[in-house]
C-alpha cells in the first residue's frame, strides 16, 4: 500500500499556512472533488484524504502533535518529548538494521522481534516512563478524541425561534449527517456544543466534542448587529407628514409602529426587545427606519394636488431652518 500523503500536501499548502489558509484550500477542494459534485470514482477517496488532513491540521493541538510526530502523531502518548520520541525511533532503526528478514513490530506495535531475538521495549521504555509496551496486554492506554470544530449558518429566523436541522460535516470517514438543536437566541460567532461529536477516541477513549460556529446569513429584510435588528419602514409622503400607525412583520410576528408627525427619511423608531431574545438577560431591540417613498407616476388628481401643495406650503427641505427659511421664500414671492 503506497504511504499516506502529507497532510499539508493533500491541502496543497506549506507547513507555515495559517488556519484561514488552510480553510480556504479545503473548501476550494471539497467543492471539487465533494462525492455530490464529483462522480469519478476516484473523487471519493480524494475527499476523505482532504476531509482527514482538514480535520488534523484546523486543530491547533492535533497540528501541533502532527508537526511533532509525523503520522504515528496518534499513536504516540500525550506528554511524549517530540526530541525523545525521535532519539527513540532512531535507536530503533539501529537496533533492527542487522535482524534480517524476519524483523517487524510486534502487534502491541512498541516490541521488535527480530532474528537476533532483539526487543526494542526497553528503548522506548525508558524513554517513556513505560507507557508505551509490549504484547503481554500492555497497551499504550486510550487517548481521548480530540475537539473539532465546524461553521453552520443560520437564518434570522432560525437564530430568533430555535429549532432542529439536520447538516452534514467532513470527518475522517469521510461526510457525515448530523442532528443539531439551535437553541433560541443564539448570535453570531456563538458556539454549540455538540459533546461527544468530535474526533473519535483510542483504545475505547470518548470521543472529542464538535463546536459549531454559528454564522448569521445575509437577510434581505433585516440587518443584525449583535441581537439588535433593524428593518426599512416605507411611508407615503402624507403618512410621515401627518403620522400614522402600520403594521410591521418582524421574526417573533406582527407588530405595530406609531409614527409620529413630521418624520423624515432616516429617522429610527425602536421597538424594545423585540430584536433577537437572550437567554440570559434582556432581548434585543427591533429598529425601523424610515424611508419615504414618493409614487413613480401620477394620477391626473394627484397631480393636481401636489401641485396645490406645492403652491400654499411655506416648507423649504433644503433651508438650515426649514420653516423660517420657507416662509422667507414665501414672503419673498408675495412681495414680487
Amino acid at each position: 500500500m503506497a504511504p499516506a500523503r502529507d497532510f499539508y500536501q493533500a491541502l496543497g499548502v506549506s507547513r507555515t499556512a495559517s488556519q484561514d489558509e488552510i480553510q480556504r484550500a479545503y473548501r476550494k477542494l471539497a467543492r471539487t472533488y465533494h462525492p455530490d459534485i464529483n462522480k469519478d470514482p476516484e473523487a471519493e477517496e480524494r475527499f476523505k484524504e482532504i476531509s482527514e488532513a482538514y480535520d488534523v491540521l484546523s486543530d491547533p493541538e492535533s497540528r501541533r502533535r502532527y508537526d511533532a510526530f509525523g503520522p504515528e502523531f496518534r499513536q504516540v502518548p500525550p506528554d511524549v518529548d517530540p526530541e525523545d520520541w525521535a532519539r527513540a525511533r532512531a535507536g530503533a532503526g539501529r537496533a533492527g538494521a542487522g535482524a534480517g528478514a524476519g524483523a517487524g513490530w510486534g502487534r502491541g506495535g512498541a516490541e521488535w522481534v527480530g532474528a537476533e531475538g532483539i526487543d526494542i521495549e526497553d528503548l522506548f521504555g525508558d524513554l517513556f516512563g513505560g507507557r508505551v509496551r509490549g504484547r503481554a496486554g500492555r497497551g499504550r492506554g486510550p487517548i481521548a478524541g480530540a475537539d473539532q470544530e465546524a461553521e453552520i449558518e443560520v437564518t434570522v429566523e432560525e437564530a430568533y425561534r430555535g429549532g432542529r436541522r439536520s447538516m452534514t460535516i467532513s470527518g475522517l470517514g469521510g461526510p457525515r449527517t448530523i442532528e443539531v438543536n439551535i437553541p433560541p437566541g443564539v448570535t453570531d460567532g456563538q458556539r454549540i456544543r455538540l459533546a461527544g461529536q468530535g474526533g473519535r477516541g483510542g483504545d475505547g477513549a470518548p470521543a472529542g466534542d464538535l463546536y459549531l460556529i454559528v454564522r448569521l446569513a445575509p437577510h434581505p429584510r433585516y440587518k443584525v448587529d449583535g441581537r439588535d435588528l433593524s428593518v426599512e419602514l416605507r411611508l407615503a409622503p402624507w403618512e410621515a407628514a401627518l403620522g400614522t400607525s402600520v403594521s410591521l412583520d418582524t421574526p417573533g410576528g406582527e407588530a405595530k409602529v406609531t409614527v409620529p408627525p413630521g418624520s423624515s427619511s432616516g429617522r429610527r423608531l425602536r421597538l424594545r426587545g423585540r430584536g433577537l431574545p437572550n437567554p440570559r438577560g434582556r432581548p434585543g431591540d427591533l429598529y425601523a427606519e424610515i424611508r419615504i417613498m414618493v409614487p413613480t407616476e401620477l394620477s391626473h388628481e394627484e397631480r393636481r394636488l401636489f401641485e396645490e401643495l406645492a403652491a400654499v406650503s411655506t416648507f423649504n427641505p433644503r433651508g438650515s431652518d426649514s420653516r423660517s427659511s420657507g416662509s422667507s421664500s414665501s414672503d419673498a414671492r408675495r412681495r414680487r
